[in-house]
Parts: C-alpha cells; structure tokens; sequence
C-alpha cells in the first residue's frame, strides 16, 4: 500500500465529528497509493519488456479510438501507466489520454464523472475498497467476455495468491484487472538478531532464544530489547520498532494488520468488521480491545515522533538504520535496497507474528491455539485498473489494462520497487514456490538474501488460508477514516484502548444507518462471498 496521505482539511472535518453528507455520499477522501517520494533513498532505472508488437497500419485493432485512464499523481501507481503509453498506442492504433489528479481528489473525480452520466474516463487506478460502491451502483462493468479473448494481452488470474485474487472479483465477475498486490508484513534487522552478544543477552533476559518474533508478546519483547540501544553505530540511541501513527496518514491500517490474529482465527474466519446478520459493527469485542492495548503498549519502543508521522518519515528512520522492528508494505523491502539505504543486506522479513488465543465473536469466547495464530491480510489499496460502465471504447481499455498485467511487465514492476507496485503472483516468487527469477530482482538491486526473505513473507501472508476480512462496500473509507482518528486518540493517551473501540463503534453505526442498513448489510454480505 505504501504512501497513502489524506488531505488535512478532511482529517479536520471528521475529528469534528463531521462524517455527514460527504461521506455519505461516497466523497471518501482518498490516501496517496504508493511510491517511493522518501528522502533517502532514489529510485532505480529498470525498464519492463515490450510484450506487444506494433500494428501493421490499416489493420490495427483499435484504429482511431481515444482511451482515458484516470491516474494519481505522482510516479507510485501511475508512473508506469506513462511509461506503456507508447507501446499502447503502436499496438493498437488508438491513443491513450492520461489525466493525473491528485489523489485526495481521485475518487471524488470518479464518482462524479460515473453518477453524471458524462463518460470522461474509460478507465481508472482504483483502490480495492471502491469496489463495493462501484460495484454496488453499476458504476463500472466486468472484463469477463474479454479475459480469455485471444486479441488481447494474455495473464492469468490463477497466478495471482489467492488474497490479493479475491480483491479481482465481486459477486462471481471479474472487476479488477491484476496490478498491485498490497499487504503488510513484518521487517526485522537480520543482523542485529544475529549477533552473539545480542542473541547471549537476549536469552539471559527473557528466557528464550532471539529469533524472529512468531507473536505480538515475542514482538514486544526484542522491541523492548532494542530500544535505547545504537542500532546503526552513529554513537545515538535508536529504538526497538517504527510504526507511523499519524491521523490522516494509514495509522489504522497498521491496527488492522496487527489485530487480526486477535480475532480471526479458525473457528471465526469472517467475523471482524460486523455481524453479517445485523450489520452492528464488532469493532468493541475483547479481541479488538486486547489487540489495541498491545498497540498503545508498543509505542513506548518507538521515537515519540511518530505519533505525528507520515509513512515517508518512518520509512525513512528505518532506512537509516534507525530501529530494529517495523510493519509495513512492500515498499519498504524494496526500498532497502536503493541507493541511500543503510540497510540493504541487513533487513529480514516475515510474516506478521500471531497469537496463541483470539476472541471468537460470533460465540463470544476466547479461544487458546496449540501454534501461533498467524493471520494473513491485504491490507492496502491493491490499485488496479477497472472499466467505466460509459466508456466508448471498453475492449481498447481492457487491452492497455492487460497489457499492463502480462507476465513480463508485472515482473519487472514488482521488482523495481519504485513504482509502488508490489508482489502477489506465482511468477513473482523464487523456486520451489513459484517461477520468479533471482537475477530479476538482482538486476533491479536486490540483496539476495533480502528478497528470498521478502518473497518468502509475501508468500506465507497471501496463501494463508487465515485472512484479515477485506472491507469492500459503500463507504469504506469513511469507516475506516473514522477508526483511524479513535485509534489516534489511544495511542495518543487521550482515550483507553476500550473508550476508543467504542466510539469508533458508534461511528461505525452512525455511518452504516446514514448510507442505509439494508443495503449496506447486502453489500457487506456479497463481499464475504455470502448469499445476500
């Protein structure tokens, strides 16, 4: 997911308690898809392949047709819309209009073009949470009739993990076409977990070996190991983790991913947003208060700063050797490994550590494992493309979209890093796993320890039977923009983990009332695969 900033103006609105007509309108501010814009680290310069051949003048497919792609600005996400546009055209004879917005006015420039009628964009790089609305209000159409078809560029959606697969499709129709693959995994300094000392110290002080962390409780404790301690030998204390908890900068997206093994679990799979019955939100259940007392307790391990910063600086104090823990995006990986990071060859990853009980809330019980309870997630945006219900040209889109998604392209686009588009498929990961090439990531400046460790966690968090219930209805943003200011407020010390919980639960059915329960309930049980 990356770096996703909302607009000031609309953090301010909500935390004085207006969520009103806006939000119940669908005008959900938008955070920034991803990208590489930190401070210390540069992009790199890796081209993708051509995949399809010019057309022969006369008998080019889409001769005189116009195609609109609505994009963010910035390089993140959009940048390799830019860098196809030549291919697109040659091959089809059409040409490929790319208007930028910024991404605090994406979806409100969407909707607003989908529910006039006026037809301006054919296409957009769309965040995996509009589907619901988008979805919901035939706002865009599937690609099912074009998915096989031999005239357009070949992918295949079985190659996608199954998590991010599931974000492609709602109601049994093929939606998204496959770009970005967001979800969040945990980074720890390889290096530090295994030094000598560290490692005799560790041991003498909490009875068990320093490894990898499996659960929050491990997580904390060689946070809390590390904190104070000179990690990047600059002479300064450093701390034991980063985690960027700023309101209005993804803060509640690190709850999610951090909170799900607290509830989910095998004998609750789906119940963690709301009973699908009801539609009353669980966000207050014990799971839910536990999970948020573990993130207040792990900020006393991080620079106090964070509180108030935004995922570039954090990534930045961790790309400066900085930390020994964080969570996050794919980002991160890759950027380790730019020019200006002081911890390339140094950064392990894995999949985010569990728990051994979680609370059930359809029996509303507590429930001990034998193993860590790990959970997997999508947490992100997972931006990809999809198709206006009035474009005038929908096959054309459906070409640039999928030519976008070809093997080719999308290895080189997971590789690079700087394009904000991270890993989900079989070819993206190493033998035995998948097909990935290791020379592909050297060439784009991998460490080759780092990126089997990364492609490893990616793998472990998307093939999880175990999910973090994605959430795709109407409005989704406003929940979850609503959940981040409460979460602000805990980790803040103005409110208890419990206080919070429960006043993002009353926002949360505020909100639900507002855009209508039964609807809302219809949406929410369609995006579980649920009969409605």
């Amino acid at each position: 997911m990356g770096r996703k900033l909302w607009p000031a103006r609309a953090v301010y609105a909500l935390a004085a308690g207006l969520l009103g007509a806006s939000l119940a309108q669908g005008a959900d501010p938008q955070p920034r898809p991803k990208g590489s814009d930190t401070t210390v680290v540069r992009p790199g310069d890796v081209l993708p392949p051509r995949v399809a051949e010019p057309c022969t003048p006369g008998r080019c497919p889409f001769a005189g047709q116009h195609v609109t792609v609505l994009v963010a600005e910035g390089q993140g996400i959009g940048g390799p819309v830019q860098e196809i546009k030549p291919e697109f055209e040659a091959a089809t004879g059409a040409t490929l209009e790319i208007v930028q917005r910024p991404h605090e006015e994406l979806f409100a420039t969407l909707i607003s073009d989908l529910t006039s009628g006026t037809g301006r964009y054919d296409a957009c790089i769309a965040g995996a949470w509009w589907l619901g609305e988008l979805v919901a209000g035939k706002h865009i159409v599937p690609y099912d009739r074009y998915y096989k078809d031999p005239r357009f560029p070949a992918w295949d959606i079985a190659e996608v993990l199954p998590a991010p697969r599931s974000l492609l499709v709602f109601g049994g129709h093929k939606y998204m076409v496959a770009n970005d693959h967001d979800g969040q995994v945990m980074y720890y300094r390889r290096d530090l977990l295994a030094d000598p000392q560290h490692r005799a110290a560790f041991q003498k002080a909490h009875g068990y070996p320093l490894a990898p962390p499996a659960t929050w409780e491990q997580f904390r404790d060689i946070a809390e190991y590390f904190n104070g301690k000179d990690l990047n030998g600059d002479g300064e204390p450093d701390h034991g983790l980063l985690l960027p908890l700023r309101a209005g900068a993804q803060g509640m997206f690190h709850f999610m991913s951090l909170s799900a093994p607290f509830v989910i679990g095998p004998d609750n799979p789906h119940l963690y947003w709301f009973d699908p019955q009801t539609m009353k939100p669980l966000l207050d259940s014990p799971g839910h208060v536990r999970a948020l007392a573990m993130l207040v307790d792990l900020v006393q391990f991080g620079p106090k700063e964070m509180l108030n910063w935004d995922l570039g600086r954090g990534w930045d104090y961790f790309l400066s050797g900085r930390a020994a823990l964080t969570l996050t995006w794919g980002d991160l990986g890759a950027l380790a490994q730019q020019p200006g990071s002081r911890v390339r060859g140094k950064v392990g990853s894995a999949q985010l550590p569990g728990t051994f009980e979680y609370y059930d809330a359809g029996r509303h019980r507590w429930v001990k494992t034998e193993r860590p309870n790990r959970v997997g997630n999508t947490t992100g945006g997972s931006w990809a493309g999809v198709i206006s219900r009035d474009s005038k040209a929908p096959a054309a889109t459906y070409y640039l979209l999928a030519l976008m998604a070809s093997e080719p392209k999308s290895r080189v686009y997971a590789a690079r890093g700087w394009d904000g588009i991270d890993p989900g498929r079989r070819y993206h990961l190493l033998p035995p796993k998948g097909s990935g090439r290791l020379d592909d990531y050297l060439q784009a400046g991998w460490d080759a320890i780092d990126v089997q460790d990364y492609l490893q966690a990616y793998d472990d968090t998307f093939s999880n039977p175990l999910q973090l219930p994605y959430l795709r209805i109407p409005g989704a943003f406003s929940y979850w923009q609503s959940l981040d200011l409460r979460l602000a407020a805990a980790t803040s010390g103005q409110l208890s983990p419990q206080a919070a919980l429960k006043a993002a639960s009353v926002d949360f059915e505020e909100i639900t009332v507002r855009l209508g329960r039964h609807a809302q309930r219809s949406a929410f049980r369609a995006s579980l695969g649920l009969p409605r």
